[in-house]
C-alpha cells in the first residue's frame, strides 16, 4: 500500500468549501453512511495488519480498495464509553460516561445500572435527520437500557438488537436475560428465543444482523433516500459466537470462527452495494470499540499485534484499534494514511460528509478526516487516554507519556484476572497505581510499538517530548468541563425485568424491591 502525506495548498482550498469540496471531487449529494463497529476486535485480528492465518480476506481486500489507518484509537478501553464518544464525537470525560467512584476506574452499562447517555448530548443520528438520513442500528446499543435512553428516542429511525451484552444464560430471577428489541418493543431474550449455545459457541445472531443490515440498505435505496447504518454486532466478544457453517472453520479457533463469519458479512454488504451500483456513493468504515480482550484469549478473545497489553488498560493493545476507510472513486485505493485518527473523529466525519456543521455549543474532539483521506492532509492532534476521570496518558506525533500506570489490582491479578498476560514490563505494567504525574514515562511509539522501553529521563529527547506533551495537556484540561457522571448509580430493580413489549411475549419479570447503591468497578 501506498502511504498518503501531505497535500498541496491548492487542495486546501477545497477543505475550506466544505460542502462544495464533495462535488469538487464527484460526489453531488451526501453519500451514504456504513459505520462497522466490532466488539473487543484486536488490531493484530485482520490478514491486512499481519494476522497470520489470513483468514479475513473481505476486510483484507476492503483495505486494498481503500485506506487504512494503523493509528487509529478508541476513546476509552472499554465498551460502553467508546461507543458513547463515537455518537457524540465528545470525549468520555464531556459525555458524562465515566464513574467518579474510584481513581482510575474503568466503567460501562451493565444491566443495573441507573445512569446512560444524556439527553442535553447530540447524537450523531438525531444530526443527520437534518440532512435528510434515515438510521438504523443493527446489533448493541449500550448507552443505557432504560426507556429514556432508547435508541429510537435518540434519533435512530429502526433497531434491531439489544440494549447490553450478551452475558448469560440468568435464571431471570436474581438476574433476567438480556432482552433483543425490534424497534421499540422486545422481541425475546438471549438464550432464550435468541439461544447461544456456550458449549459449541453456535449461535445464528451474526447472520440475523447481517440480513437486518442488507434489508434495510435495499429499502432506503429503493426509497431514494441517503441512509446511516451502524451496525454494531458483539460476536467477538467473550463468550464469542459463530453459525454452524462457520463454526470449526478457523485455525484460530473459536475466536477466529467469528471473525471468519464477521469478515464473510461484512462482504456481503460491501458486495450488495457494488450490485445496486450505490458503492460510489456510501462511505464505509470499519473499527473496533476497543482493544481485544486478552484476559479471554486465546480461545475467546483476540490479538492486538506487537502493542502492549489489552482491554481494560490505556497502554497501546488497550486502545489502538484496526480501522479501514472504504469508499470507491472518492477514497484513494490502496492507501495508508498516518493520521492520528479517533473513533470520535467518525461523528465529525459523518456530518461533513452530510453537508452539516458540528454542534458549535460544545467542545467537539473528533476531526475531520476528509483532508486525510481525500488529500492527504495530515492534522497535528493529541490523543487522550483516559480512565474514569483520570488522565493516564497521551500520544502527541510519535511520542507516548504515561501520566499513571495501572493494569489490575494485585488481588485481582493473583486471581487469575490478567489484562497482560505474557507482556510484564516492570515498572510499567504495574499493579499499583503509580503516579508519573511529576515525571512522565515517554516512549517513541515509533521505535517501541510495545512500550518496553521508556526514553531516558534525562535525554534532550525526553526533553522536548514532554515540553509538547505538557503544552496539549495544559490546553486540554485548562477549557476541560467534565459532564455529569453517568455510570455511579446501580440498582437491581432497574435491571431488564419488564422491557416494552414483555407483555405480548408473556415474557414480563417482577423487579425486586429499588435499592439504589454505588457501583463497584474492581479496574
Amino acid at each position: 500500500m501506498a502511504r498518503v502525506g501531505a497535500g498541496t495548498g491548492g487542495r486546501l482550498l477545497l477543505l475550506l468549501l466544505g460542502a462544495a469540496g464533495l462535488a469538487a471531487v464527484g460526489a453531488p449529494k451526501p453519500p451514504n453512511l456504513v459505520l462497522l463497529l466490532m466488539d473487543d476486535m484486536g488490531w493484530g485480528d485482520l490478514g491486512v495488519y499481519g494476522e497470520p492465518s489470513r483468514e479475513t480476506p473481505n476486510l483484507d481486500r476492503m483495505a486494498a480498495e481503500g485506506m487504512l489507518f494503523p493509528n487509529f484509537y478508541s476513546a476509552n478501553p472499554l465498551c460502553s464509553p467508546s461507543r458513547a464518544a463515537l455518537l457524540t464525537g465528545r470525549l468520555p470525560i464531556r459525555n458524562g460516561f465515566y464513574t467518579t467512584n474510584g481513581h482510575a476506574r474503568n466503567a460501562y452499562t451493565p444491566q443495573e445500572i441507573v445512569g446512560g447517555i444524556p439527553a442535553e448530548e447530540r447524537l450523531l443520528p438525531e444530526l443527520l435527520k437534518g440532512a435528510g438520513y434515515a438510521s438504523k442500528i443493527v446489533g448493541k446499543w449500550h448507552l443505557g437500557h432504560r426507556p429514556q435512553f432508547h435508541p429510537l428516542k435518540r434519533g435512530f429511525d429502526e433497531w434491531f438488537g439489544s440494549p447490553n451484552c450478551h452475558f448469560g444464560p440468568y435464571d431471570n430471577r436474581a438476574r433476567p436475560n438480556i432482552p433483543v428489541y425490534r424497534d421499540w418493543e422486545m422481541v425475546g431474550r438471549y438464550y432464550e428465543e435468541f439461544p447461544i449455545n456456550l458449549k459449541t459457541g453456535e449461535a445464528n445472531l451474526t447472520q440475523l444482523y447481517t440480513q437486518e443490515a442488507l434489508d434495510f440498505v435495499q429499502r432506503q435505496h429503493a426509497a431514494r433516500r441517503p441512509f446511516f447504518l451502524y451496525w454494531a454486532i458483539d460476536a467477538t466478544h467473550a463468550p464469542v459466537y459463530a453459525s454452524r457453517p462457520f463454526l470449526g472453520t478457523s485455525r484460530r479457533g473459536r475466536y477466529g470462527d467469528a471473525v471468519r463469519e464477521v469478515d464473510d458479512s461484512v462482504g456481503k454488504i460491501l458486495s450488495l452495494l457494488r450490485d445496486l451500483r450505490i458503492a460510489e456513493d456510501t462511505f464505509v468504515f470499519f473499527t473496533s470499540d476497543n482493544g481485544a480482550a486478552l484476559i479471554s484469549a486465546p480461545k475467546q478473545g483476540g490479538s492486538n499485534g506487537p502493542f502492549l497489553c489489552g482491554k481494560q488498560t490505556t497502554f497501546e493493545g488497550g486502545m489502538r484499534e484496526p480501522a479501514i476507510a472504504w469508499w470507491p472513486g472518492r477514497v484513494p485505493a490502496g492507501q495508508v494514511s498516518h493520521q492520528l485518527g479517533s473513533i470520535m473523529d467518525l461523528f465529525t466525519t459523518s456530518l461533513s460528509l452530510a453537508g452539516l456543521a458540528p454542534p458549535s455549543d460544545r467542545v467537539i474532539d473528533g476531526l475531520d478526516l476528509l483532508p486525510a483521506m481525500l488529500w492527504g492532509q495530515l492534522t497535528d492532534r493529541p490523543i487522550f487516554y483516559y480512565r474514569g476521570n483520570t488522565l493516564m496518558a497521551v500520544t502527541l506525533g510519535q511520542y507516548k507519556a504515561h501520566f499513571w500506570t495501572w493494569t489490575n489490582s494485585w488481588e485481582e491479578f493473583r486471581q487469575g484476572i490478567d489484562f497482560c498476560p505474557g507482556q510484564n514490563v516492570s515498572g510499567v505494567t504495574t499493579h499499583t497505581q503509580e503516579d508519573h504525574t511529576e515525571l512522565p514515562l515517554v516512549f517513541h511509539l515509533g521505535r517501541d510499538p510495545g512500550e518496553r522501553f521508556p526514553l531516558s529521563f534525562a535525554s534532550p529527547e525526553y526533553l522536548r517530548a514532554l515540553r509538547r506533551v505538557t503544552l496539549a495537556v495544559r490546553q486540554h484540561q485548562e477549557t476541560l468541563v467534565p459532564g455529569q457522571p453517568q455510570l455511579n448509580v446501580c440498582n437491581q430493580a432497574v435491571m431488564n425485568w419488564a422491557p416494552p413489549g414483555c407483555e405480548k411475549l408473556g415474557k414480563c419479570l417482577t423487579p425486586p424491591e429499588s435499592v439504589p447503591e454505588k457501583c463497584s468497578w474492581p479496574h
